[in-house]
């Protein structure tokens, strides 16, 4: 073969090669997202590419996706084509197109509420299919789907709960902050407006669930209930489970399960203690049953094992104070602590000195 033929065949083969090159690098064009009825712009939340769009050899597309508030949306334009093709749109495998009909859900709910309640049961399905999915744009639109419609239709989502508890309580526990924040916000948004004596017994299995961190945020939903039950709630719901189940969290795993038990503890003392009061001074005619018999550490006592009572008492006690009166002024101080960490009570003929500014009081 001559030098001339090898040089052309070289300088083809050169070519091709580039012309390869340039098609490779072209990237994938992607129409920009249309929240509500307005061309939107980037949120700084929101990533510049989809990190978990697939390339197939091309740059990740740009895509520019902005959350919006519930207050900011506008109704929809054209309502009757919007809602004809919503499920539709909802199943689509076209993510931006599905996105879009998530907010139409929003608009819907917000505006127009009576007739996209027509379409709930098969709604919340699709919506489910977005929050479990793996683009997080899409994921956290169907999220603030969520807690809009929980506020539109409250205790008319109770059938739906179970779908959507299990993928809220994952997203809000997942690593991506944009999207925790927003599946945060749906739960929030479930235990305001849904009634907390239907939705304790929904949450109260997912307390036990293998993984800590649904546990974790199953509880901390949980504590925020129970204090919408009212003291009467409190005690048709059963004031020995809830103490039962603050103290099984109590020794859970992680902190955040931890911190929602005392909070909870905190919370069933506090109505303890204030049915007792009530309760006795509702009747004054009849005999007071034994102060013992009354008293939050006997009743945590009466319901739980001795670890678990100790437990609760541990997080639930606070250091008393008292008062004493020196030379006409009224000074109040704590009690004196033993050298374990206990508190001990003035004998009598004990002089309480009033503390300096900085020191701590003492009993002497």
């Amino acid at each position: 073969m001559s030098d001339s033929t090898l040089q052309d065949l070289n300088l083809a083969q050169s070519a091709e090669l580039e012309k390869s090159k340039d098609s490779v690098a072209k990237p994938c064009n992607t129409k920009p997202v249309l929240n509500g009825n307005k061309r939107v712009d980037k949120e700084e939340n929101a990533p510049l590419a989809c990190p978990d769009a697939v390339t197939n050899g091309c740059e990740a597309a740009v895509v520019d996706v902005e959350y919006i508030d519930s207050e900011h949306l506008i109704d929809l334009p054209d309502v009757d084509t919007s809602f004809s093709t919503l499920l539709a749109r909802l199943d689509s495998k076209d993510w931006i197109k599905t996105c879009e009909a998530l907010n139409n859900v929003r608009q819907l709910a917000i505006y127009h509420k009576e007739r996209l309640q027509e379409l709930l049961e098969p709604l919340v399905p699709l919506i489910v299919k977005s929050v479990k999915n793996p683009r997080s744009a899409l994921c956290k639109t169907a999220l603030m789907t969520c807690a809009d419609i929980f506020k539109a239709y409250g205790e008319l989502m109770v059938d739906s709960i179970d779908l959507l508890l299990m993928p809220l309580f994952l997203k809000s526990s997942q690593d991506k902050r944009f999207v925790c924040e927003a599946a945060e916000a749906a739960l929030i948004s479930m235990t305001s407006w849904i009634s907390p004596s239907i939705l304790l017994p929904k949450m109260q299995p997912y307390l036990k669930n293998r993984n800590p961190r649904i546990r974790a945020k199953a509880s901390v939903c949980f504590s925020k209930s129970v204090p919408r039950l009212g003291v009467e709630g409190i005690k048709e719901y059963g004031m020995d489970k809830l103490i039962q189940v603050a103290a099984t969290q109590l020794s859970d795993q992680l902190p955040e399960s931890r911190e929602a038990a005392r909070k909870l503890s905190l919370e069933l003392q506090a109505f303890y203690e204030k049915s007792q009061a009530s309760s006795s001074g509702e009747d004054e005619s009849v005999p007071a049953a034994s102060p013992e018999a009354e008293t939050w550490e006997a009743f945590c006592q009466s319901k739980l094992s001795a670890l678990s009572a100790q437990a609760i008492l541990r997080v639930t006690s606070t250091t008393k104070e008292t008062s004493t009166t020196k030379d006409g002024v009224t000074v109040s101080v704590p009690f004196a602590l033993k050298e374990g960490g206990g508190p001990v009570t003035p004998k009598e003929g004990d002089v309480l000195v009033a503390p300096k500014e900085g020191a701590a009081a003492v009993g002497c």
